[in-house]
């Protein structure tokens, strides 16, 4: 009966490590893309921007040329 219980808490143990373990890694998982999707969304205001400025260089070289 002593061993049954040792196996037992073995297992039990065992399993509550793999879940602490999984759940770290699906968390930093999730703050990896995080930061990832924030990167890319930067890089497109960026170039947004930059459109924006060229658009508006090109409106007013044509308001002049009016």
């Amino acid at each position: 009966m002593g061993h049954t219980t040792a196996y037992f808490f073995i297992i039990v143990f065992a399993l509550i490590l793999l879940f602490v373990i999984s759940f770290s890694m699906f968390i930093r998982r999730i703050l990896i893309n995080s930061s990832i999707r924030a990167n890319n969304s930067n890089a497109i205001a960026k170039k947004l921007d930059k459109l924006i400025e060229q658009n508006e260089k090109i409106v007013s070289l044509l308001e002049k040329k009016d």
